[in-house]
């Protein structure tokens, strides 16, 4: 079992940046029935990067902690 899950972040909502805490995470575009592809994304050591699916800006912010902001951008975990 890994030590960590990838986050998950999605631009549903359609603002123009979306800010996230951490470098390395997955581009789902909007949610499901109505996503992309599950995009692997790795900032390396750039503070931004944009999903070449569907052009949504991420912005690294280290305070989110691996979340969000806006945080219904963020793929929650569904419950077992």
């Amino acid at each position: 079992m890994a030590d960590h899950a990838t986050p998950h972040f999605h631009n549903q909502p359609g603002v123009p940046a979306v800010r996230v805490g951490a470098k390395e995470f997955m581009c789902i575009g909007a949610l499901p029935p109505f996503d992309h592809p599950h995009i692997f994304i790795d900032m390396g050591g750039d503070q931004e990067a944009i999903c070449p699916y569907c052009s949504t800006r991420y912005l690294y912010d280290p305070s989110l902690h691996g979340h969000a902001d806006p945080a219904e951008c963020e793929v929650k975990a569904r419950a077992a």
